[in-house]
């Protein structure tokens, strides 16, 4: 808006017009970016009567002038190229475009649009769609979400959510090729199938391992001499579950008193609810720990307790987990004919297929943007076939994979990690209140 303030002579109409003067900058500090031609507007004012009469009119309308009252509404909504750049990223040939992502809430002040996050707006959008399931992995579509809170969604799957591992390992004998360090780390890496929930974390302080925070596992084989080498796995971890049955070296016994072995069970782990129909064992009985020659022997006993993978690796219930953004693939223009079978031979990930128009045409279509990797071979080859084609990311929607070790099955996996994740953002609210 053009105004053009006036000098008042009497210091009444003075104030009454720099009142209105200041009230009508805080009112149209915001007009639209392209105003169109019939929405400018020239105040001018030019003697004392002329300014009464637009402040009667602006007490009129409640604080309001007639003009403000009579523009046209602002927009909602963001124009199509920017709600693209908002929503989109831009892949381009040489490298992608428009990746960062708008979090002040008044970047669109300007078009009269809220971009304040909102939890309304969240419960809304936010959805969970599985794709694929099976005992090993699991897919899903993890939509209306920002990636600050999908990464925090991935560290928590890999670092946070606990399971049970060997930590210590008691050997008694060992005779093969492999060295105790080398066959001890083996063991912690084999997946512990027992339920973390059931068990309490170890007392570092010096406290006594018990039933409720120790599993105890037994491990003897040997070759005799004469026959041929035999190959240790997994499956030779034995369960003990009434504890250690070896017997402590610095523990001073008599006649009369039992010999202090590495842990102190109170009760014996079968006669518990959680593992009376199920006993512990490793998750894959086929894990190669060690071969052993004619006259070797292995003789140990390994600990487990549970913990975290931020802690250690072998405590990481997820073999892998990661995301990646929607593919997006569009086609810009029409690509007809032998265009369209060089399109289709283009890509290896087969994204496009090519459909019948009639009249012996063909025309190339999008049928599988979902098995796009971005590898962009379909744009190689000039600028004519970026014109053509619109390769693109959803910024908000992306695709999980989570691949267990074993450990827990990935929907538990899923759920436990939603659980801490839960759990951090209360304790953020309890700190701030």
């Amino acid at each position: 808006f053009n105004l053009t303030k006036f000098q008042p002579k009497s210091k009444q109409n003075r104030a009454k017009s720099e009142f209105y003067f200041r009230s009508t900058l805080q009112i149209s500090t915001s007009p639209p970016v392209h105003p169109h031609p019939s929405s400018v507007y020239e105040i001018t004012m030019s003697d004392e009567e002329d300014s009464m009469s637009e402040i009667e009119d602006q007490e009129h309308n409640g604080g309001i002038p007639d003009y403000i009252m009579n523009l046209e509404n602002v927009p909602s909504k963001l124009p199509t190229h920017l709600e693209l750049l908002k929503t989109r990223v831009i892949c381009n040939m040489d490298a992608p475009q428009h990746t960062d992502t708008l979090q002040y809430s008044g970047v669109y002040a300007a078009l009269g649009v809220d971009n304040s996050v909102r939890l309304d707006n969240f419960c809304n959008n936010f959805k969970v769609e599985v794709k694929r399931f099976t005992d090993d992995d699991i897919e899903f579509d993890m939509i209306g979400i920002d990636p600050a809170i999908a990464n925090a969604f991935r560290r928590i799957l890999i670092a946070e959510v606990p399971t049970m591992a060997i930590e210590r390992v008691y050997i008694a004998n060992n005779t093969s090729l492999i060295q105790d360090e080398v066959l001890s780390h083996r063991l912690g890496l084999i997946p512990i199938d027992a339920d973390p929930k059931l068990f309490e974390y170890p007392d570092n302080a010096g406290g006594e391992n018990s039933e409720k925070n120790t599993i105890v596992f037994k491990l003897h084989v040997s070759c005799k001499k004469g026959h041929p080498r035999i190959t240790v796995k997994s499956d030779a971890l034995k369960w003990l579950p009434n504890g250690s049955e070896l017997i402590a070296d610095n523990t001073k016994t008599n006649a009369d008193s039992k010999a202090k072995t590495f842990t102190s069970f109170s009760c014996s782990q079968s006669s518990l609810p959680g593992f009376s129909k199920k006993p512990i064992a490793p998750n894959n009985l086929d894990i190669i720990l060690a071969k052993l020659g004619p006259g070797q022997e292995i003789e140990l006993e390994a600990h487990a307790v549970k913990g975290v993978g931020k802690t250690h690796a072998k405590w990481s219930p997820v073999a892998t987990a990661w995301y990646r953004m929607l593919p997006e693939v569009v086609l810009t223009k029409d690509v007809k004919d032998d265009l369209a079978e060089e399109l289709v031979s283009k890509c290896p990930a087969k994204v496009f297929d090519i459909e019948d128009i009639g009249k012996g045409r063909r025309r190339a279509t999008v049928v599988n943007a979902r098995a796009c990797t971005l590898c962009r071979e379909c744009i190689r080859g000039g600028q004519e076939w970026e014109d053509r084609v619109a390769l693109r990311r959803v910024k908000d929607h992306f695709i999980f994979t989570i691949e267990s070790t074993g450990a827990l099955p990935p929907d538990v996996l899923f759920t436990e990690a939603v659980k801490i994740l839960e759990d951090k953002c209360e304790r953020v609210i309890t700190e701030l209140s």
